[in-house]
Order: C-alpha cells, then structure tokens, then sequence
C-alpha cells in the first residue's frame, strides 16, 4: 500500500513538472514568435577622419588624445610663412595684371578713334584687341591664383567640424605632413546600432518597432530604441570580396542582413556609449 502510495506520488510530481515545462515551453514559443533578438550586434557612430589639405611642419597641436571638442575649435596649427609668402606674390602678380588689362583697354579704345580717321589698318586694330583679351585672361588666371593661395593659407590652421571627442591622435609638434595624412579622428555625439539579423528572422521586422536594448558594459539596464531602417543587401553581398556561388561547390549559410536601430532617449553621460560596444537589442515585432 504505501508503495503504491509512493509510486502515485511520483507520478504527480511527473505530471507537475511536465505540466511546468509544457507552460514555459508555450510560454517561450509565443515570446519567439513576437520578438527577434541577436547578440551580434554593435554600437555605431561617426568617426571623421581630420587630414591636412596642404604639406608642412607643425607649429602647434591644441588637443591631446580623447579630449571633447567644439564646431571650430583648434586642433592644429602648420606652419604658415611659405604659405603668407605665396599669397603675396600672388597679390602682386594680380596687381600687375590688372594694370596691363586696364592700359590694354586704354590701347583698344585709342585705337578705335584712329581707325575712324583710317590712320591705323585693321590689323592693327584686331592685334591690339587680341592682346586686351589676352591681358584680361592673365588677368582671370591671376585672380584664381590669389583667391588658391588664400585657401592655402585658410589651411595652416585645422579646425574641429563637428561637435565629439578627439580619437586616434597621431600628431606631434614638429612633425612633418603630407596632404591626405591622417591625423586624429573626431567622433560625434550622435550612436546607433548596427545589428546582423538572420534572414529567417525578417519576416516580421519593420522600421518603427520598439526594441529594447543591453548593452553588455551596463548590466541591468534597458536603453529603449526602434527600428529606423533594414538594409537592402546582405553583409556578405557587400563585403570586400563577395562570395563567387556560380563557381565549385556550393553549400547554403544563412545570411545576415545588417539592421539599424536608433536610440529613443538622448545620450546619457553617466552611461557613455564607445563606438564597437556589444549590445543584445530585442525588437517587439507585435
């Protein structure tokens, strides 16, 4: 009797845990079907690289590796003599060319009056016109030549253009640049993330769903977010060298399609987000 009790005993704690697990397996079936979430998934931003558009030593670097920076301000300084130099000889030889186009002027109106007295031929007339031209072409071509070597000199001196904080500084005072080199970049303020979903995993995904967002380095707390837009490629249709699948053989992989996602709130200092943070976003598809 009292095995048969203990067998009836066992039986209901069997019952009960299958009753259990067929509730969180319904449960989980439903939480599945309306949201889809992965953890490859990454904090993006803007990161502009700041080059120099003209060659030559630095003078002065007003900013140091990580520093937050303004619209305008300072970054860097190159030396600008050769450059002030240039800009004046270009101012000269402008000058210069507006004194020559304006007595070639001078040259074609006089020469009008004599040929109306037939003391001039033609010709003559024709060369002196050719020659206006000529002198009011030098005279265009010296006034680019200006209007560059004021650029140039605009150049020498670096500045932010954007809000952000300086990343990746790699100049010193003293050193030599080339145009195009790279120096620092400035990211700013602005994130979002970029997450790689399964293709299987789309079907229901659309710009405006809410998502809910973990960021690993704050654990404990949701950021809230939506989706903004679902790229129209794969990642690896895009990627540096595509996959070549009319040649050999060939094995099918479930591709994943890079989906943006932006953030509800504004950014929060107490929580900074770095560009390449790993985040787990959840989006609500119903």
């Amino acid at each position: 009797m009292a095995a048969l009790f203990k067998n009836k005993k066992v039986v209901l704690i069997m019952v009960i845990l299958l009753f259990m697990c067929g509730i969180v397996g319904l449960f989980y079936y439903f939480y599945a079907s309306t949201h889809v979430t992965s953890d490859d998934a990454f904090i993006e931003g803007h990161a502009i690289p700041i080059s120099p558009k003209v060659s030559g030593h630095v003078l002065k670097v007003y900013i140091d590796d990580n520093q937050e920076v303004r619209e305008n301000d300072p970054l860097v300084e190159i030396d600008e003599r050769d450059y002030e130099a240039h800009y004046a000889m270009a101012k000269a030889n402008l000058e210069e060319c507006q004194a020559k186009a304006a007595q070639a002027l001078e040259d074609v109106a006089r020469y009008k009056k004599l040929i109306l007295n037939d003391e001039i031929s033609k010709q003559e007339l024709d060369h002196v016109i050719l020659r206006s031209q000529v002198a009011q072409a030098e005279q265009d071509q010296a006034k680019a030549a200006l209007e560059q070597a004021r650029l140039n000199l605009s150049y020498t001196k670096i500045n932010s253009p954007c809000d952000g904080r300086v990343t990746q500084k790699s100049v010193e005072e003293g050193a030599f640049l080339q145009v195009g080199q790279t120096l620092m970049e400035i990211v700013s303020p602005e994130r979002w993330i970029i997450v790689n979903l399964k293709e299987t995993d789309l079907a229901n995904v659309r710009p405006g769903q809410p998502v809910d967002i973990r960021i690993d380095t704050y654990p404990g707390k949701i950021f809230k977010g939506h989706v903004d837009s679902i790229q129209r490629g794969t990642g690896a249709r895009f990627s540096l060298l595509p996959p070549e699948n009319a040649t050999g053989n060939y094995v099918k992989v479930v591709q994943r399609v890079p989906v943006k996602i932006v953030f509800d709130e504004k950014p929060d200092p107490g929580h900074p987000l770095a560009l390449g943070m790993s985040v787990i976003p959840t989006i609500k598809t119903r």
